[in-house]
């Protein structure tokens, strides 16, 4: 979407997502692009290649780069994770705007970057999977749920009046992409971002069919927000 007692402070508390002293908005703007950029890339290439690691290197790098980046933007690298946030209301609307616009703009030229460093013949070997029918409910039933899961864990670990100085933030954010790739992967192709969906489907990783996930993904945002306003009514 976020450190020890002695590093910056968590990736969206009260000092780091909203509209507060700190970083300026065009640096809030280009460390989610960063942060963007090599989480598309990282999955493009590692799933372009064929690595049996894809779901590891794609945790992994989320990971890091909230641990890099979450003092500065809040580290959401993902659109759906800034709604949740924008509905917890802590971030400024305009801001989320900008967020969206840089996160979809960094996954769209990590794509071209894949596109143009993958060998066109080994990733035409990823077998993009059919999206119709039954196998297209249940991939949406599992991008909701994991879009949600990652979401939730999001705001209760990098937003919580509860955590304000923590270590964990990115390890959890890192592990649940990972579980939900390990667990659901074969089903919907473990998007739960917008920003992966779309240069996802530039790069032949995803049907086109496979935009229907933005719904489950927007939705998925929405209730995870909710659902911390309601667990957390005390912490505004």
């Amino acid at each position: 979407m976020a450190t020890a007692q002695s590093s910056p402070p968590p990736v969206t508390d009260e000092r780091s997502t909203e509209v507060v002293s700190g970083p300026s908005a065009g640096v809030k703007y280009a460390a989610e692009a960063i942060g963007t950029f090599f989480l598309v890339f990282t999955v493009g290439a590692a799933v372009g290649t064929g690595s049996h690691l894809a779901p590891l290197a794609i945790g992994a790098v989320l990971m890091v780069m909230v641990y890099a980046g979450g003092h500065i933007s809040g580290g959401h690298y993902n659109p759906a994770v800034t709604l949740s946030v924008l509905v917890r209301r802590r971030i400024a609307v305009g801001d989320a705007f900008m967020y969206w616009i840089v996160q979809l703009g960094a996954g769209l030229l990590a794509a071209a970057v894949v596109s143009g460093i993958v060998d066109p013949a080994q990733a035409a070997k990823t077998v993009t999977m059919p999206l119709t029918g039954h196998a297209l409910v249940a991939a949406f039933v599992a991008e909701l749920l994991f879009t949600f899961a990652l979401c939730y864990v999001v705001l209760n670990v990098a937003t919580s009046k509860d955590h304000p100085d923590n270590s964990f933030y990115g390890l959890a954010i890192g592990f649940t992409v990972l579980a939900g790739a390990v667990a659901v992967g074969g089903i919907s192709g473990g998007a739960f971002n917008p920003a992966v969906v779309l240069g996802g489907a530039v790069m032949g990783l995803f049907p086109w069919t496979a935009l229907i996930y933005l719904v489950a993904e927007l939705l998925a945002g929405v209730a995870a927000g909710l659902a911390f306003r309601a667990l957390n009514p005390d912490d505004k």
